[in-house]
């Protein structure tokens, strides 16, 4: 193959996944063709947009669901330590775009905030405390702090302790480097610096309506002008999906065999937003609870300061509602759309094997906003309803596959890169933590489908993210010069445990 011939890559979705493989391809093959279109009429309106989502910088800080007890009582923070990393590498090319002026103020997309592990009652206080002597004496977190002193976690949470009493069983573990990350604004910029570049397109109210995989093994992208109606193909030597909840149903129009034995289920979150700017002072973190037995991580509660458009706010959920659309801005018939006779033994094994996820889902459409007050009162006591409104956010899609390991239904949680055998399509399917991991994702896909390239990109990648080919989870040193750089890059705090 010759790898210096121009190629044309088609992306489809203008959300963070999309803006940050387009972005980090112009800088890897300036002299590709990349056209990439967005049904709506602006990037990141949809799941990456900064209401539609927690905006938290997925870096196992605090989310418990990534530290697993295991049968013989010890934790394995294998999984932490993987996420971890994976944020490490999304700041490296962060900070990149920034240092090569790519993208401009970092302050706008990210912040530093603490992240806080909360939970009340023995058996969780048990898991809290045995989870921070398993990550405290490792170097990614060693900057740990644990405490169940409610005096204590007064100054790290007071509006939270308001209505607690010493007497209540309940324990916090806080590190400082957390960040709340504006998925949205972050895609924005990425999207204008790729519309600057010479040899990119992109075009928005543009909706890929179907796919033609020609005998040369290029494909026709029919593309569809959604105000006038007009439709025009695209010649494409790769299409990329990066469409968030709208994933499926492209990559099934493809007819790639891989798209047959998935399907996917829509879950909308829902948020309590603070109104009241006197309670929304009084609180300076990102809190997570522990998520209900059997139920996926966007189930995990939290208590968010949040900065959008420049202001300070306060969010707690998600709370789950179950509907048919798989984008907010889709249709009712999406769920319906998306059954065929190949993938519908694959959905109904998943529900047969999933009740407490449906209970679950089931409770929460019931749930009124005094029951979701209800909730948040297990974290801040003293809420008002009047001081709080419960607002819808954005569509996850829960990918449901077969597997020879775990047979039909199984429902997969995290992001999920499918490709065609000759990796001319990729689809990027799922849900949390795939904004925080994007440029993990990215690499990943580059790996996957462009192995003809990858001594040539290397070097490349290396100066975009210096730990590429590293471990940053073996390597203590270069963990923590990473972590200071990246700190100083994006305007971030750095704290350096010397111990």
């Amino acid at each position: 193959m010759n790898t210096k011939e121009s190629k044309t890559v088609v992306v489809i979705g203008a959300g963070v996944l999309s803006t940050t493989f387009s972005s980090m391809l112009k800088e890897l093959e300036p002299s590709w063709n990349i056209k990439l279109y967005e049904r709506l009429d602006r990037p990141g309106i949809e799941s990456s947009n900064e209401r539609h989502n927690a905006g938290t910088g997925h870096a196992a800080l605090c989310e418990l669901n990534y530290t697993v007890k295991q049968p013989d009582g010890s934790i394995d923070i294998e999984k932490a330590k993987e996420i971890n990393e994976q944020f490490e590498i999304s700041k490296q090319f962060w900070g990149h775009l920034v240092k090569n002026n790519s993208i401009s103020n970092p302050k706008e997309f990210i912040q530093p905030l603490p992240h806080i592990s909360f939970v009340r009652g023995k058996n969780n206080v048990q898991f809290l405390k045995d989870r921070y002597h398993a990550m405290k004496d490792f170097p990614m977190f060693d900057n740990i702090e644990y405490t169940e002193d409610i005096e204590e976690m007064r100054k790290w949470v007071p509006l939270m302790m308001e209505g607690h009493s010493s007497s209540d069983i309940m324990a916090a573990s806080k590190i400082n480097e957390g960040t709340d990350v504006n998925f949205g604004e972050l895609t924005r910029k990425m999207a204008k610096n790729i519309e600057q570049h010479p040899n990119a397109n992109v075009q928005y109210n543009h909706e890929v309506i179907d796919f033609n995989h020609r005998k040369d093994g290029k494909w026709e992208v029919k593309v569809r002008q959604r105000n006038s109606g007009d439709v025009q193909t695209e010649l494409a030597d790769y299409v990329f999906i990066g469409a968030g909840g709208g994933a499926i149903p492209l990559l099934q129009k493809t007819g790639i065999p891989e798209s047959k034995h998935l399907g996917g289920f829509p879950i909308t979150g829902q948020f309590l937003i603070c109104t009241n700017p006197d309670i929304i002072a009084q609180h300076d973190a990102k809190v997570y609870g522990k998520e209900p037995p059997g139920t996926p991580p966007m189930t995990v509660p939290h208590l968010d300061t949040r900065y959008i458009d420049g202001e300070r706010t306060l969010l707690f959920g998600p709370f789950a509602s179950v509907g048919p659309k798989f984008l907010k801005n889709g249709s009712n018939l999406d769920l319906f759309k998306s059954v065929k006779p190949y993938n519908i033994t694959t959905l109904l094994s998943a529900a047969a094997k999933n009740l407490p996820l449906i209970k679950y889902s089931f409770d929460q459409i019931l749930m009124t906003k005094e029951g979701c007050m209800n909730h948040l009162r297990t974290f801040y006591p003293e809420a008002r309803d009047e001081d709080w409104q419960l607002y819808t956010a954005g569509k996850r899609v829960q990918v449901i596959k077969d597997t020879p390991e775990y047979g039909k239904g199984f429902i997969q949680f995290g992001t999920e890169v499918v490709n065609s055998e000759d990796h001319s399509v990729i689809a990027l399917l799922g849900e949390s933590p795939g904004a925080s991991t994007s440029v993990s994702v990215a690499l990943e896909v580059l790996e996957k489908n462009f192995p003809e390239y990858e001594s040539e990109w290397t070097p490349k990648i290396q100066k975009m993210i210096p730990s590429y080919g590293k471990s940053l989870i073996n390597d203590t040193a270069l963990m923590k010069k990473i972590r200071q750089q990246t700190s100083k890059d994006l305007e971030l705090n750095y704290y350096q445990n010397n111990k």
